[in-house]
């Protein structure tokens, strides 16, 4: 077996469909001038994705009305095989609406401690995924 790896691009369809089997992944922000990384759970509703926020979230100062440029990666990687995937969404995070946030809250299950202030829904403007196979699996 190949030490050598390639990555193969994955259509949106798929990527969304991988980006939903996963509860976890990194917000991508930009908080006080500089960029920001925040582990966070998610779900995916059609093609957004939606996150709870717990009060005090470095992204509430960050999201205006209009909505907030953001990307947002997961990832399920075998360490082991070094096989696996990576899908990275840029769009645009929003605060969703009382009503909205009410059906979320149902559906998301946070692993922080503490209540869910907001919720955000962040579209699918950019979404680009790929798959780490074996160098050898594309080229035969």
């Amino acid at each position: 077996m190949t030490d050598e790896r390639t990555l193969l691009e994955v259509p949106r369809s798929e990527s969304l469909r991988l980006l939903a089997s996963v509860p976890l992944g990194r917000l991508v922000f930009t908080h006080q001038a500089l960029p920001a990384v925040r582990p966070v759970n998610h779900i995916v509703d059609d093609d957004k994705i939606v996150i709870g926020l717990t009060p005090g979230s470095a992204i509430l100062g960050s999201t205006s009305l209009s909505g907030t440029v953001v990307a947002y990666e997961a990832d399920s990687i075998d360490l082991e095989t070094r096989q696996g995937w990576t899908v990275i969404v840029v769009g645009i995070a929003r605060l969703e609406s009382e009503a909205a946030a009410i059906r979320y809250r149902a559906k998301l299950h946070p692993w922080l401690a503490g209540a869910m202030t907001d919720i955000l829904s962040i579209s699918s403007e950019i979404v680009t995924g790929y798959r780490l196979i074996p160098a050898t699996a594309r080229s035969g």
